[in-house]
């Protein structure tokens, strides 16, 4: 009896120093962008604005674009200020494209963003989709596309960060299985997919931050994925317009703000009986071995597309323990995260999701 009270002590202590952690992460890059903005704009007070010409638009603008999608919790241009989730790329030629996707969403639903933002018009998520998970058909409205062309004839480059990449796959496969109404696709609309550490086959991270082994869609009760569903749902209740701007979570079309559904609605999300997380329509579900499995089932390789793929690695072996390999190439925020995903196993009284994992 003591040695599990002491088991559940320790479980308590390193969620509370995750969430911790976490918070003060997410703190630090949401006032390091509202830094940015207002440096920004000082400086624009003080210094006149010069064009100089050639700027930002380096490039053969007859080559393809360049898309780059992010990750979980990542953002496009226009969010969170002046920050950029890929190093400052879209701000080096005016080719490459970092739209905006929810950062929480459903791989499915980024694809149909994703779709809608280069050619343009209001995102459709498909009649069957969004009855079976109890959201609106429709969601934002890109009046002009940011690339209407986009045929057969004038491919994309895609580069996916993490889940990002994923994204790009099911895009490719909706594109090929001609599934946007009104629009003649085919899987020859994708020159290139480059996947930057892609989680083609999901991560285990998902298992450490609380989704279930077992079926790979549940939550342990107690969680830094339910903290994460409690505070996220709160976000978009409240809906505050300055601060949604700034950054969203993407759960819009599930209309889960205070004006639409009230007091009950909000009891309701967070009993976990409605909204994204009960019904399963978010990333974290996708990014499990058994979610990318699901995925993966459905997706094909095309003879007229180029793939490429860059894994990274940041742990090492020390007296046969996996540990983060540099204290210096880390973020310290972020080292307690490596370091919980190097000591990671799976558990072995639940069944591997696949014959042979390791």
């Amino acid at each position: 009896m003591m040695w599990r009270w002491c088991v559940s002590a320790l479980q308590l202590w390193e969620l509370f120093v995750s969430s911790l952690v976490h918070l003060l992460y997410g703190f630090y890059i949401f006032s390091s962008a509202v830094a940015g903005d207002l440096s920004q704009s000082l400086n624009d007070l003080v210094k006149p604005n010069v064009n100089i010409e050639g700027e930002g638009s380096v490039g053969n603008k007859d080559l393809p674009p360049i898309v780059l999608v992010h990750g979980i919790f990542g953002f496009g241009k226009g969010r969170l200020g002046g920050l950029s989730y890929f190093a400052g790329a879209e701000k080096k030629d005016e080719r490459v494209l970092v739209p905006d996707l929810g950062s929480l969403t459903s791989i499915y639903d980024r694809a149909r963003e994703l779709f809608y933002y280069l050619k343009g018009g209001e995102v459709d998520y498909g009649e069957e989709h969004s009855k079976a998970f109890g959201h609106s058909q429709f969601g934002r409205v890109y009046e002009q596309g940011h690339y209407p062309e986009w045929d057969a004839d004038h491919p994309i480059h895609f580069v996916g960060h993490s889940a990002g990449a994923q994204v790009v796959r099911v895009l490719q496969q909706m594109l090929a299985d001609k599934a946007f109404k009104g629009h003649d696709t085919d899987e020859n609309w994708v020159l290139s997919i480059t996947a930057l550490s892609g989680a083609f086959n999901g991560t285990t991270r998902t298992y450490l931050d609380g989704m279930l082994p077992e079926d790979g869609r549940s939550m342990r009760t107690i969680s830094l994925l339910q903290l994460c569903r409690l505070g996220v749902i709160m976000y978009d209740w409240l809906d505050i317009a300055w601060l949604k701007s700034y950054y969203n979570f993407g759960f819009d079309h599930y209309n889960i703000t205070w004006k639409k559904v009230g007091i009950w609605g909000l009891v309701d999300c967070l009993l976990g009986n409605s909204g994204p997380f009960a019904s399963g329509d978010w990333i974290l579900p996708d990014l499990t071995i058994e979610g990318s499995m699901r995925l993966n089932a459905h997706l094909h390789t095309f003879p007229d597309t180029y793939y490429f793929s860059y894994a990274t690695k940041r742990t090492t072996k020390m007296m046969g323990v996996t540990v983060p390999s540099s204290f210096l190439s880390i973020h310290p925020l972020l080292f307690i995260r490596v370091l919980q995903m190097s000591l990671w196993r799976y558990p072995q009284d639940v069944l591997p999701p696949y014959k042979g994992y390791r």
